[in-house]
């Protein structure tokens, strides 16, 4: 893999966190029903680590990849039910999850060609990856899976 390569991962990393966010705070929208205030309060919390992670993604990139971060915005899913809604964030999340994991493996092939930014790059996406992972037993839990 190429340092090129890599970027345009990262970058489609920040399209995909860029979608969750605006997707988490649409759905949180959509929650009705005597249940609905804990998960839209989950909701808007899981899009505020999304937005964490939009920083950190462009941290990566600017600082440590020296290019400019995208942005663009990945594909958005719409849901209509508050079950709909969970399965769908929790189906992304998967998806972001197995795609994060490829980057850090993708990053460790790299660690000589990376010999000054390795680490941090290495540190701020397990970051990323935990708090995926995170949403996903939450969106379970909810989901009462």
């Amino acid at each position: 893999m190429t340092k090129k390569q890599l970027i345009e991962m990262f970058n489609g990393a920040l399209e995909l966190e860029h979608a969750a966010r605006i997707q988490y705070l649409a759905h949180a929208e959509e929650i009705v029903g005597i249940d609905a205030e804990p998960v839209i309060a989950r909701l808007r919390e899981i899009a505020d680590d999304e937005k964490k992670h939009e920083e950190l993604f462009r941290g990566i990139l600017g600082d440590y990849l020296g290019v400019t971060p995208t942005m663009c915005v990945a594909e958005t899913h719409c849901a209509e039910t508050t079950k709909k809604i969970l399965e769908t964030n929790l189906k992304d999340e998967r998806h972001a999850v197995d795609f994060y994991v490829k980057i850090m493996d993708e990053v460790k092939n790299m660690k000589k060609e990376l010999k000054y930014e390795y680490y941090q790059i290495e540190h701020k996406l397990r970051h990323v990856i935990i708090d995926e992972q995170e949403h996903i037993a939450e969106l379970k839990i909810l989901l009462g899976i």
